[in-house]
């Protein structure tokens, strides 16, 4: 992922798929479609760009998320390919200045439409991400906040309203509901934040300012082992939620049966579909699940998703301070394998999402971390683990085997999003390449199962 090597690929070779000599990517952000906690299926449109809650300083723009949806053209965005589009449509902006004005409190109550401030904010590749902002002149009568994060969950739901049975096979209405449930726990306990509103198209948060973290930065020594100390933290925490580990391959099992009913219309999908078809995914994924079986990994409340763009990097904080990130962005979170958060952020250093041309990421295989970079992040992990625990195990034992369980989860990450991309190629409005992706992702699977199998 990082920028400064040499190798980088804004996608992965179409004929690579499952060869031992094609280079291939593996995980990433942020973007995620998988449910909110345990057990209720797949929820939203996974988040993969970041969501740092930074204004884009290009200003990049995406769709309106209730404009345009259809389930027969292959919703993905092709006709992107010079770059994403720069307005905020009229439309989304009515609905924001409506929301704000019904869930803010103060100045957000009286303020016209014509003085309300909207900019996109980096990131979404399923919930779309705006800042709403009271004007200069609009002083604030009471405590309310001058700037709100409107995340609206937009183009799945408008895509079930004309194919309802996909949508709610994929998304699950009932993970959106947990999805908020979750969001509003951890705002309380002030792990991440405020709530301001929730609406059946999305909710408003609390803008938290921060500097935009960059995939590169992943691999700072110093960064690692602070998200490292950020997810021992998170593994702690208990949720009054399902505590069976049926989310991972509960989603992937949904996934799957989605997959293998689709049908694609536009030749350049229909041809790459037929190229995953032939990995005989069905069989795949009973091997991955018998080796899974044999590689032992605790369940913990997993966050699910811990990418660069999932992870503030706050500005009122020393730059020396230990405690100068929070990670955001539960809607994946549920009761997992830990193996899984592990193995998924390690595959997220391969790539950058905010790369500006079709199809929109940028792969970089080798930045996968190195065994010592594996090594450093676990010890971070395990050196916050033992303040709650203490276990008297071989310490090179203990990293041996995590190393193992890192890497086959892995697995399970490439495998997950590579299905759930194949879903949005069929149903998602963003710009994003989402069939290059589970081109690559699946790429990388095979590579990676060679290594750790």
């Amino acid at each position: 992922m990082q920028s400064s090597r040499n190798v980088t690929s804004s996608s992965c070779d179409e004929e690579g798929l499952g060869g031992a000599d094609k280079a291939g990517p593996g995980l990433l952000s942020s973007i995620p479609a998988v449910t909110t906690t345990a057990d209720t299926g797949p929820p939203a449109e996974k988040k993969r760009l970041g969501h740092t809650l930074v204004v884009n300083e290009r200003k990049l723009r995406t769709p309106s998320p209730l404009s345009g949806a259809n389930c027969d053209d292959d919703s993905e965005a092709e006709s992107f390919r010079d770059g994403r589009t720069e307005e905020v449509d009229r439309d989304t902006r009515g609905r924001a200045f409506a929301w704000c004005r019904d869930f803010l409190s103060g100045s957000w109550k009286t303020i016209k439409e014509d003085d309300f401030q909207i900019s996109i904010v980096s990131g979404g590749l399923s919930n779309l991400l705006y800042l709403c902002s009271l004007p200069d002149h609009v002083h604030c009568v009471g405590e309310e906040p001058r700037q709100v994060l409107l995340r609206i969950y937009g183009a799945i739901l408008q895509v079930g309203l004309s194919c309802s049975y996909l949508f709610m096979n994929v998304c699950g209405l009932d993970s959106l509901v947990l999805e908020s449930v979750m969001f509003a726990i951890l705002a309380e306990r002030m792990l991440g934040p405020k709530l301001y509103g929730i609406f059946p198209d999305g909710r408003l948060e609390q803008y938290l300012p921060n500097t935009r973290m960059h995939t590169e930065q992943l691999s700072d020594p110093s960064i690692s082992a602070e998200i490292a100390t950020k997810l021992a933290r998170f593994h702690e925490m208990l949720m009054p939620f399902n505590k069976e580990p049926k989310w991972l391959f509960g989603t992937i099992d949904k996934y799957m049966d989605q997959v293998m009913k689709l049908h694609f219309v536009r030749e350049a999908h229909v041809k790459k579909y037929k190229k995953l078809m032939k990995l005989d995914l069905p069989a795949e994924l009973e091997s991955l699940r018998a080796l899974l079986a044999a590689t032992p990994s605790p369940v913990v409340f997993c966050h699910n998703d811990v990418q660069e763009g999932n992870i503030l990097m706050l500005e009122d904080r020393d730059q020396t301070s230990t405690d100068r990130l929070m990670l955001i962005d539960f809607e994946y979170s549920s009761y997992n394998y830990r193996g899984f958060d592990f193995g998924n952020h390690f595959c997220e250093w391969m790539y950058d999402y905010t790369y500006n041309q079709w199809p929109f990421y940028k792969a970089t295989p080798e930045n996968y971390p190195t065994r010592e970079q594996q090594l450093h992040f676990i010890r971070g992990y395990l050196a916050e683990q033992r303040r709650y625990s203490d276990f008297a195990m071989d310490q090179t034992q203990i990293e041996e085997d995590m190393i193992i369980e890192a890497n086959r989860y892995a697995l399970a990450s490439h495998f997950l999003w590579g299905l759930w991309s194949i879903i949005q190629a069929k149903i998602s409005k963003i710009e994003f390449g989402y069939m290059d992706y589970a081109q690559c992702r699946f790429d990388a699977y095979y590579k990676q199962k060679k290594l750790f199998s």
